[in-house]
């Protein structure tokens, strides 16, 4: 017997989750800020990159937005320019998994758990990273809360809800959460999942991903097989929810259509007010 819940589902964060990040992140986001006269050096630019880590893991619009309150225009600009250095940095620099990753994406599919890589960076972005590293061959689906996928990304709820109607899951009770931003942490509180946990391998403490609601903590994601007891029998390798994306290194996009008349439903705990949460940043 065992007292973890029969988790079906793993939706786990990209860059700093399963992905190094090695500063690209904010290094790109203090290239879009300079474009518009906030440069290093200066007492502004050290407000707005504190500003930008404590945001960390919000999509780049609701970021710049943060930044720029008062000028739809500017943060408009730098969000273009943000996801111009950050796909050109993706270029330039060999992208890595974080030690373990991969090998854990694979025993948490042989084990019967689909795998469901989640950002609040672009559709762009989130294609670049993965063909970079090669995580479409060890995921089944992954989903951009950039306006691409879903209305809202982190902190609401939306990435997860949506990943648990696509894939089938019967409930968010089946759903593990892993991610190393606070905002990705509070979305998988806000979503009801059963485990929610924040990673260290990523740009926010630990008592910040358990001020967002984390069950658990974990130094990376190589230590969740640990944490789900994992049991990995030689029958259930590489099963059906691995076929979806064979050997192609590419994660498939988002299904649309009809809703199946059998498709779950999903209950979403009561939400606080995003706005009441932004103040703090």
């Amino acid at each position: 017997m065992t007292d973890r819940p029969d988790i079906t589902l793993a939706c786990c964060g990209l860059i700093g989750t399963l992905v190094a990040d090695d500063g690209l992140v904010e290094r790109s986001y203090a290239e879009a800020i300079a474009t518009q006269g906030v440069v290093s050096g200066t007492s502004a630019f050290a407000r707005r990159m504190a500003q930008v880590h404590r945001a960390r893991g919000r999509s780049a619009g609701g970021v710049l937005r943060l930044l720029f309150p008062d000028n739809e225009a500017r943060a408009q600009a730098a969000e273009l320019a943000f996801d111009r250095a950050l796909a050109d940095a993706i270029g330039r620099v060999a992208m890595r998994p974080l030690p373990g990753a991969l090998d854990v994406l694979d025993q948490l599919r042989a084990s019967g758990i689909r795998v469901c890589v989640l950002t609040s960076l672009s559709r762009r972005v989130l294609d670049l990273v993965v063909d970079a590293v090669g995580l479409g061959s060890h995921t089944d689906l992954g989903l951009s809360g950039s306006d691409d996928d879903v209305r809202r990304g982190f902190p609401a709820p939306d990435l997860i809800l949506q990943a648990v109607l696509q894939t089938g899951a019967a409930s968010v009770g089946e759903v593990a959460v892993i991610h190393s931003t606070g905002a990705g942490v509070e979305s998988g509180s806000r979503s009801g999942a059963s485990i929610v946990t924040g990673v260290l391998s990523g740009p926010h403490s630990a008592r910040r991903l358990r001020e967002a609601g984390a069950t658990h903590i974990l130094g990376s994601i190589a230590d969740l097989p640990r944490l789900l007891r994992l049991e990995i029998g030689a029958d259930r390798m590489r099963g059906s929810a691995v076929a979806q994306n064979g050997d192609s290194g590419r994660l498939q996009p988002l299904r649309t259509g009809p809703a199946q008349p059998d498709s779950p439903g999903v209950s979403v705990p009561p939400q606080v007010p995003l706005e009441s949460r932004i103040s703090d940043l």
